[in-house]
C-alpha cells in the first residue's frame, strides 16, 4: 500500500509520490528563538519526526531540514528588553530549543541551518524577484509585488488576493500595495544589519525560509511543513516568492495543528503556555512524547492534566508488557510491524489507528504469556517494539533506556521491582494461590501503589497523596 499525505495547497489526501525515486525531502519551519520552548512550539518538530521514521520505515533515505530563525523583530525586542545582546539571546534560546527536541527523541535533522548565516542566498532570491519584475526597492526596503503574482497568490491558504491583508501595522511610504510584502528591511539604528545592493539591512522572515530550503533541498523539493498557523501569510509568502523566481518549491505541504489551553492556541502572548522543562518535572520525556504524537497530527491537542495522566499510564501498560518478556524469556529484538499499523500510518499517518494496532498486539502477547506460550509472547514484544520506534516510543531502544536521568532511574528502579512482584501475583493467580496473589496487592497498596486489572494484564500507577 502506498504512502497517502494530506495536501493543503490540493486540499486531498494525495499519494506521495517524491521526486527522486528512493529520496524523501523534507523541510520543517523551526523555531522562531524568542524565548524557552513550550509544548506548542515542539508539536511540529515531534509530528514531523514521526513522519520521517516512517518514511525511513518505508526504505527511503530521508533528507530533513530544519531552519533555525535567529534575527527577527521579537527576537530583538525581547533582547533589548533584557538587556542583552539579540545574538546572546538568540543562541541561549536555541540551545533550550535543541535540548527539549533532544530529550523528546527527535532525531537530528540532516541540516539546522540559521537565518544569519545565509543571507548572501537571501540577497541573490531578492535580486533574482527584482529581474523579474516581481519585486522593487524604496527607500531601502525591498518588497514583493503581490499584483504581479496574482493569478497564483492565494492558492495555499485559498484566500483571495483582494480580500487579503499583511500582518504590517503600518503602510510605509514606499509601498506601492498594502498586501506586498517585505523581502528587505532597512538598517535601523542599533539594529542588526549586512551589505546589499539596496542598501544595508536584514532579510523578512518569509525570504529566510525560501532561501535556506532551496540551498540545501533543490529549486524543488517534496514536503514542506510546520504549524497550521503559519500556512497565511509565512506560507503563502513563501510559495508565492519561490515560484515566482522560478522555483518549483515544494509537492507537499504538511501543517499540523495547534496544542491548545482552554480552547485557545498556546502562545506566550496569550500568557498560557506550558514549559517544556516544567513538565518534565512532571513526567518522563517519553510520556510527554507519548501524549503529544499519539493524537492525529491535523487534530488539535487541548491540554489538560488529565489527559497527560491518562497517556502517561496507558505508556507505562505497553512499557510494562516489554519488560515483563524480556525478564521471563530474555532480550527482544524490534520486528516487523502489522498490516493494521502500516495501513494507519500510510493513511494520512493515522497515528490513533496505529496505536490501537500497539496495544491489540499487547493484548493479545499479554494473554499468550499468561497461558505459557513464551515464543508467541516474544513475537508479539519484537512487533510492539518495532511499531513503537516508528512513533520514537520504544523504551527499550537506547536513547530512553541508556540515557536517563537521575528521575528516570528512579522509574526504572521502581518499575523493575513493581514489575517483578506483578509477575509473582500473576503466576499465584495462575496457580490458583489467590491469598498469596492478594497479600501481593496489598503490600503494593501499602506502598502507594494501585494495580488494576486490564485487558492488557496490570496496570500499576502511583496512588495521589
Amino acid at each position: 500500500m502506498s504512502l497517502y499525505l494530506h495536501d493543503t495547497a490540493s486540499r486531498t489526501t494525495r499519494e506521495f509520490q517524491p521526486r527522486q525515486e528512493g529520496l524523501a525531502t523534507l523541510y520543517l519551519c523551526g523555531a522562531t528563538v524568542q524565548d524557552l520552548p513550550h509544548v506548542g512550539h515542539v508539536r511540529s518538530g515531534l509530528n514531523f519526526d514521526v513522519l520521517r521514521r516512517w518514511l525511513t520505515h518505508l526504505g527511503y533515505e530521508v533528507r530533513l531540514v530544519r531552519n533555525v530563525t535567529d534575527i527577527d523583530d521579537k527576537i530583538l525586542a525581547k533582547a533589548a528588553e533584557a538587556g542583552r545582546p539579540w545574538w546572546e539571546w538568540a543562541a541561549t534560546h536555541e540551545r533550550a530549543f535543541e535540548d527539549a527536541y533532544d530529550r523528546l527523541g527527535c532525531l537530528p535533522p540532516s541540516a539546522t541551518p540559521r537565518a544569519t548565516g545565509h543571507i548572501t542566498q537571501m540577497v541573490e532570491l531578492v535580486q533574482r524577484l527584482i529581474d523579474r519584475d516581481h519585486a522593487y526597492a524604496a527607500d531601502g526596503d525591498v518588497y514583493f509585488s503581490v499584483p504581479s503574482f496574482l493569478e497564483s497568490y492565494g492558492r495555499l491558504s485559498g484566500q483571495r488576493p483582494e480580500e487579503m491583508q499583511q500582518a504590517e501595522e503600518a503602510v510605509p511610504a514606499g509601498k506601492r500595495d498594502p498586501r506586498d510584502f517585505t523581502l528587505w528591511k532597512s538598517a535601523k539604528p542599533g539594529e542588526p544589519s549586512w551589505p546589499a545592493p539596496w542598501g544595508r539591512g536584514r532579510p523578512g522572515w518569509h525570504l529566510e525560509c525560501s532561501a535556506m530550503s532551496t540551498y540545501y533541498l533543490g529549486e524543488e523539493f517534496d514536503i514542506h511543513g510546520g504549524g497550521l498557523d503559519l500556512v497565511f501569510p509565512h506560507h503563502e509568502n513563501e510559495l508565492a516568492q519561490s515560484n515566482a523566481a522560478g522555483d518549483g518549491f515544494a509537492r507537499y505541504w504538511l501543517h499540523n495543528s495547534w496544542v491548545t489551553a482552554s480552547g485557545e492556541k498556546m502562545s506566550k502572548s496569550l500568557g498560557n503556555t506550558l514549559g517544556i522543562a516544567a513538565l518534565l518535572q512532571r513526567v518522563r520525556p517519553v510520556e510527554l512524547r507519548y501524549y503529544l504524537v499519539v493524537p492525529h497530527y491535523r487534530s488539535t491537542v487541548e491540554f489538560s492534566d488529565e489527559g497527560l495522566d491518562e497517556a502517561v499510564a496507558t505508556f507505562r501498560r505497553i512499557e510494562s508488557f516489554l519488560h515483563r518478556v524480556v525478564r521471563r524469556t530474555g532480550e527482544v529484538e524490534p520486528s516487523g510491524v502489522t498490516e493494521e499499523f502500516a495501513a494507519a500510518m500510510n493513511d494520512d499517518l493515522g497515528t490513533p489507528q496505529a496505536i490501537a494496532a500497539v496495544h491489540n498486539v499487547v493484548r493479545e502477547a499479554n494473554s499468550a504469556l499468561d497461558a505459557g506460550e513464551d515464543d508467541s509472547a516474544r513475537e508479539g514484544a519484537a512487533r510492539v517494539r518495532a511499531m513503537l520506534d516508528v512513533f520514537g516510543l520504544d523504551p527499550l531502544a537506547p536513547h530512553w533506556a541508556g540515557r536517563e536521568g537521575a528521575s528516570d532511574e528512579a522509574h526504572r528502579a521502581l518499575s523493575a521491582l513493581v514489575d517483578d512482584l506483578l509477575e509473582q501475583r500473576g503466576q499465584a493467580r495462575a496457580d490458583r494461590d489467590f491469598a498469596t496473589a492478594d497479600a501481593v496487592r496489598d503490600r503494593l497498596h501499602a506502598c502507594g501503589i494501585a494495580v488494576e486489572d486490564t485487558p492488557d494484564g496490570p496496570m500499576w500507577t502511583l496512588k495521589d497523596g
